[in-house]
């Protein structure tokens, strides 16, 4: 089966160079029995994969057997897996073939294979290697014959060297290994596949989508998609529903896509001027030109945006003497906001959050307890990057006021619906 056929045979749709190269060994190695690793993140279509191997495979006229191994509880995986014979534990009233013993012949998909407890891997490696296994409560040897497809959104080598996953399974499971590519490396297959969920949502929900503009394409494009092709399928699916017959603009966009997880926004970016043919490699003249000119755009955002932050907290937090406590650079940027184009009001937080009398009874421990945690923070050797450094002040400012976002949102100089992003963006409670 060639490319071509594969591909609309099951659905795949995108010309880029990642995708064929995908398609490319799967067709090359799906006819063989041969253990195939998929590795990638969640949401760029490991369980599709899995079954199209299986579809095209000599085996496909037998059983697949789809097992989540993380969903399965340590306790009863390896009945599970391999079954138990009756009164071989609390519960077990009759025996119980497990999914290898049904995939006889066929396929077995072990989806999240790094979440396997360690008791269970080298059951696994037995079955691998030899096709032999025992029933949970017996010693007799039974034995199968599978084609195992393994997949995984982790790093399994990093697994290894953290010794919670065993060398030897490692190798065997790594005899073909087919890495799939997030959606964000597919930049020019966004746009298709989003008009093929469009198309399918519109027939089943009896919709009509009257289409979008030119900056909502760009927003779809740029956005980085964390949970991949799983995500576009359910933005598609919300547009078509919840803006029936509207025509989507960014604005409207936006309001699906999660958090900041984007390379650049659409909105406030400069216009490019249009370039003829001779001009096509110049300035800005190329698609990953332009994505590279966004990044720089938002990262010139964050950095304004994270200064202003450090100086509200700052002074809703620190008297004049913790704050000649801290670097010299810090203290220009906090003691000069209009060099960094803020708008901070310094005097009234100074005088009501910090005034002298309230700074002269307070806890000598916790002061210098917090000038200690800012002052290592701000001098170690290592520089924190731009989100270490967000995160962290959030983090002291909902210490400082014991949970209350309002007024932590209030310290910061955000708002608080901005506070509530960077909770959700950073995972913090």
């Amino acid at each position: 089966m060639d490319r071509e056929a594969f591909q609309e045979r099951f659905g795949l749709i995108g010309e880029s160079a990642a995708l064929k190269q995908v398609i490319d060994k799967v067709v090359q190695v799906a006819d063989t029995d041969i253990t195939v690793l998929l590795q990638g993140e969640s949401g760029v279509g490991k369980d599709v994969t899995a079954k199209a191997i299986h579809e095209i495979s000599n085996r496909k006229h037998n059983n697949m057997v789809i097992v989540n191994c993380g969903a399965i509880p340590e306790g009863i995986i390896e009945s599970e897996l391999f079954g138990h014979e009756k009164g071989a534990f609390t519960g077990a009233h009759e025996a119980r073939k497990g999914y290898f013993e049904k995939a006889d012949g066929g396929t077995i998909f072990l989806d999240e294979i790094g979440d396997t407890p360690a008791n269970v891997q080298v059951k696994l490696l037995r079955v691998l290697e030899s096709g032999e296994y025992f029933r949970v409560g017996t010693s007799k040897v039974r034995t199968t014959d599978v084609r195992v497809i393994a997949a995984t959104n982790k790093d399994l080598w990093q697994l290894v060297q953290e010794e919670t996953f065993r060398e030897d399974l490692f190798y065997r499971l790594d005899t073909v290994k087919v890495k799939l590519p997030p959606l964000r490396d597919r930049p020019d297959d966004i746009i298709p596949i989003f008009r093929k969920f469009v198309t399918e949502f519109s027939a089943k929900y009896d919709s009509v989508f009257k289409g979008f503009s030119d900056e909502a394409k760009e927003l779809l494009v740029s956005y980085r998609w964390p949970g991949n092709v799983r995500e576009l399928r359910n933005v598609a699916e919300q547009l078509v529903v919840l803006e029936k017959s509207q025509f989507i603009d960014t604005e409207k966009l936006q309001k699906y896509l999660k958090g900041r997880q984007h390379t650049g926004s659409a909105d406030n970016l400069p216009v490019l001027a249009e370039q003829n043919d001779s001009n096509k490699n110049g300035a800005f003249g190329n698609d990953d030109q332009k994505l590279i000119y966004r990044a720089l755009v938002e990262l010139q955002s964050d950095i304004g945006d994270l200064k202003k932050m450090l100086a509200n907290f700052l002074y809703s937090t620190f008297s004049q003497k913790n704050i000649k406590a801290l670097p010299q650079n810090i203290q220009d940027e906090v003691n000069n906001p209009e060099n960094t184009g803020m708008d901070i009001d310094i005097g009234n937080a100074a005088e009501e959050d910090i005034g002298v009398e309230s700074y002269a009874e307070a806890d000598i421990s916790e002061e210098e307890t917090e000038e200690d945690t800012f002052s290592e923070f701000f001098t170690s050797d290592e520089i924190p990057s731009i989100e270490k450094t967000e995160q962290f002040l959030i983090e002291q400012a909902l210490r400082k006021y014991e949970g209350n976002r309002r007024k932590a949102s209030e310290a910061l100089g955000i708002s608080e619906r901005t506070l509530y992003r960077k909770l959700d963006q950073y995972g913090l409670q």
